[in-house]
């Protein structure tokens, strides 16, 4: 009686799930005997190499910065009220206990004589150096005995950790070399098993590719036209489809591509809505920032005149203030004429000149070819009041604010430049940092131009900005850069990069009289 033959079909899952087994089986027994056989060693190599690791740590740094937070501590540098108190590298009680903890645990991992040696060694003449650094502190916490503590320092705390210094290099030398016995032990194993396992190998990629080869042509093309679709979507283009009719789960696949293409368009479009109205709305909150902080400095100048029984001034001032706020409000308009801009900041000048007229004068030079262009409403004011609260009025005598505006290369140019005090080079890092958002006011300084550039950034893109140059005692001078745009609205295609300038415009005045 002849058998009659019944075929069954086979999914690809099933299928490479067959193709799975066949080259793990193989790779999972070489993978355990590799595991096996270097196990034991490796686990005393990472050992060794995680000990060097942590004692390297202390190389040079320990002694440097041991010998020199005494030093500062000493001659009080640091203040030891406040340090003591923080887990910092600064307190010498931090340092000893951290190296302390890291070495008791190397001792309890370690085995060899030698090395346990050593590191008691270190452990001793830490707590030595403890007794020392308390005597220093306690000295330091009654007042005086200066030159007591920097006998201290240089005769025993300067000596202990140059002890240490010798124990840490005596210690990463023992232990080296037990690494390198370590390291040709694991690659005598290494060399064997390669040697294995290569064999293993062949054999298990050979019997793979022969059984790969008789599915791999079910699924291949399918695969490849899903590739080139996905290809297509990565590059932009949202409308990329693809069709199969493979009847597996190629298909399926294929089918949810196209129904994720078709979602993402849409979700894409969503976002980039969702994100201009974002924008939009942190353009308006960071533009309302600026209001408030003004309208208190100015009442506050209003409310001393009329204090001081200057009320005809007073009266002045207000009106001034009338105007300021008319040509600030721009009937809601959140982009504004240059020519808006620059009444604008005569208004604002004007108002602090009635309360500064004894050490301000100031000066306006817009081109007369850019007062048609369109800028950010309130983009100048917090640079020009920067330039008179920290620049004028710190310097206590006549100072000058002029204010430039012009086009260059396709954008506008704008520089505030005033002849005050100016600032140090590590104030000129922090408004730098600041304007950046590397750092965050604590005393309000910098706030206004900090808000200009995330207001620039929001409304330009990345490449305008403002720069800042200042020198001490001879003036500071802020420049901002935006595209010349001929009506309203975001600048858009942004694409070319705003350099800002470094020579004429940007560095202060050669003398405070002297204005460029």
């Amino acid at each position: 009686m002849k058998k009659e033959r019944t075929v069954r079909y086979r999914s690809i899952r099933s299928r490479l799930h067959i193709l799975i087994v066949i080259v793990m089986v193989p790779l999972f027994a070489i993978a355990l005997y590799a595991t096996v056989s270097l196990s034991r060693v490796y686990r005393n190599y990472d050992q060794t190499v995680r000990n060097i690791t942590t004692v390297n740590s202390y190389n040079v740094v320990f002694e440097e910065t041991m010998n020199s937070d005494m030093y500062y501590i000493i001659v009080e540098s640091y203040n030891w009220d406040t340090l003591k108190n923080e887990e910092d590298s600064k307190n010498p009680y931090y340092l000893i206990e951290d190296m302390r903890t890291h070495f008791e645990q190397l001792r309890r991992d370690n085995t060899d004589p030698e090395i346990t040696n050593d590191i008691d060694s270190i452990l001793r003449v830490l707590g030595n150096l403890k007794k020392r650094v308390d005597t220093i502190i306690s000295n330091v916490e009654e007042g005086g005995h200066y030159d007591e503590n920097m006998t201290i320092l240089k005769n025993d705390i300067n000596v202990m950790t140059e002890l240490i210094q010798g124990d840490i290099d005596n210690y990463i030398y023992l232990t080296a070399d037990i690494m390198e016995s370590t390291r040709e032990k694991l690659s005598s194993e290494v060399r064997f098993t390669l040697a294995f396992l290569v064999i293993l190998l062949a054999a298990s990629l050979t019997f793979g590719l022969v059984s790969s080869r008789r599915i791999s042509h079910r699924i291949t093309d399918p695969i490849a036209r899903l590739c080139d679709a996905a290809d297509r979507f990565a590059a932009g283009d949202f409308s990329a489809r693809v069709e199969v009719h493979s009847g597996d789960e190629i298909e399926i696949l294929a089918t949810s591509f196209n129904d994720m293409g078709a979602e993402i368009a849409r979700l894409i479009e969503n976002t980039r809505i969702e994100e201009k109205n974002t924008r939009e709305l942190e353009l308006r909150l960071l533009q309302q920032q600026i209001k408030p902080h003004f309208l208190y400095n100015t009442l506050d100048a209003i409310m001393w005149l009329t204090e001081a029984g200057e009320n005809e001034q007073a009266v002045s001032m207000v009106s001034s203030l009338s105007n300021f706020f008319r040509t600030g409000l721009s009937r809601g308009h959140d982009w504004i004429k240059v020519s808006e801009e620059e009444s604008h900041e005569r208004s604002y000048l004007e108002i602090q000149q009635f309360r500064y007229r004894d050490i301000l004068s100031y000066q306006i030079e817009i081109a007369e070819d850019i007062k048609d262009y369109y800028i950010m409403k309130l983009m100048l004011q917090p640079i020009v009041e920067n330039a008179l609260y920290h620049g004028i009025k710190n310097r206590r005598a006549m100072g000058h604010i002029l204010v430039k505006g012009e086009k260059r290369h396709g954008k506008l140019l704008f520089t505030v430049q005033d002849d005050g005090i100016g600032m140090k080079p590590d104030e000129l890092d922090y408004m730098r940092k600041l304007i950046s958002g590397e750092a965050e006011s604590v005393s309000g300084s910098g706030f206004g131009i900090a808000n200009v550039e995330q207001r620039i950034h929001l409304g330009y893109g990345e490449p305008y900005g403002v720069h800042v140059e200042s020198t001490y005692g001879v003036g500071t001078t802020v420049t901002v850069c935006v595209p010349a745009l001929s009506k309203p609205g975001r600048a858009k295609d942004a694409e070319d990069e705003a350099v800002l300038p470094t020579g004429e415009g940007t560095k202060p005045a050669a003398n405070p009289g002297t204005i460029i």
